[in-house]
């Protein structure tokens, strides 16, 4: 069963075929003026290795674009270009009351790609990420084909951010929410403290992928250096919009450590202010307690010597010992 997914040529810029095999590949490259994009979903090491072979390429290729647990980088080799980034989107929010309220909400998928001059092949290991829109972009800045497999790169590339900035959004209005839940109420509960600490785990994977992007970007425009097309300024703009995602990643990871850390500190200043007012309330309950221990108190008092006394203090015992400990618990003292 074949992997390829979808496949499109061009030449001068207009689609001449979209449903390109993979034993046409070296056929269609062979004109200056084509452009060859061929995406592979899950490809067995035989079947991109025919591909890599008919491309002209090492049997190394294979082994870049099937490793496991591969970084985003952009390695340079003899005749061609391999590249691995990471998409990101969100899924479903986890409830309040999960079970599990460290369990992910953010999702990653790998995109790897084998560039040459006039062929991109991109390679899929998992299906989260959405070739359609990169698909959509290529068709809204069609003009830019005419400059090349640059064109191709740069319109993968920009979805790849446009979904970066779109999830780091998402967790910016988490963060948001959090905030107001820490000075909304008067006490946090231990929901909040997991809530943090998944959102944080969710930043510290989301910085594995973006961050590396700088390097990525950057040495696709020290490859490109000389080119002289008119991509330069697309890319330019390209790196300003990964800076920014870096920048904004490594914000929310600096205000989710706030976050943290803010909690304790009230934490800390309410169960201050709790403390002052138990010992306010035990130095008024010391004084009539330290007089009637004096004195012992006896003198006949009401149901002195009857049975009804020591039901009647009982009673007054516990209603009173209720009634503090409701006193206590509706201002979050216990």
């Amino acid at each position: 069963m074949t992997s390829l997914v979808r496949s499109r040529a061009w030449r001068a810029g207009s689609v001449i075929d979209d449903d390109v095999r993979p034993g046409e590949v070296a056929a269609e490259i062979r004109d200056p003026a084509s452009l060859v994009w061929i995406d592979l979903f899950r490809p067995g090491a035989d079947e991109l290795g025919a591909l890599v072979h008919e491309l002209g390429l090492p049997s190394t290729a294979v082994e870049d674009a099937l490793a496991p647990l591969e970084r985003p980088k952009v390695n340079r080799h003899e005749g061609y270009l391999f590249f691995t980034v990471y998409g990101t989107v969100l899924d479903l929010p986890v409830p309040v009351d999960s079970a599990d309220p460290t369990r992910r909400r953010l999702v990653t998928s790998r995109v790897s790609g084998i560039v040459t001059p006039r062929a991109l092949v991109t390679v899929r290991i998992d299906d989260g990420f959405d070739m359609v829109a990169v698909e959509q972009r290529w068709e809204e800045n069609s003009d830019l084909l005419k400059y090349g497999v640059g064109a191709l790169l740069h319109g993968l590339f920009d979805v790849v951010v446009d979904g970066h900035f779109e999830t780091i959004q998402g967790l910016d209005d988490e963060v948001e929410r959090l905030e107001d839940v820490l000075f909304g109420e008067r006490r946090t509960s231990s929901t909040f403290i997991r809530q943090v600490y998944r959102l944080r785990k969710q930043l510290v994977e989301l910085r594995r992928v973006v961050l590396p992007m700088r390097e990525v970007v950057n040495a696709l425009l020290r490859h490109r250096a000389g080119e002289g097309d008119g991509l330069d300024s697309w890319y330019d703009d390209l790196y300003d919009h990964v800076l920014r995602a870096s920048e904004w990643t490594e914000s929310l990871r600096d205000m989710v450590v706030t976050v943290f850390e803010t909690n304790l500190s009230l934490q800390d200043s309410r169960l201050n202010q709790i403390m002052k007012k138990l010992a306010a309330w035990a130095a008024i309950i010391a004084v009539p307690t330290a007089i009637t221990g004096w004195f012992g108190q006896n003198v006949p008092y009401w149901g002195y010597g009857q049975a009804w006394g020591v039901v009647l203090s009982i009673v007054l015992i516990i209603s009173s010992g209720v009634a503090l400990w409701a006193m206590f618990r509706a201002n979050d003292w216990l």
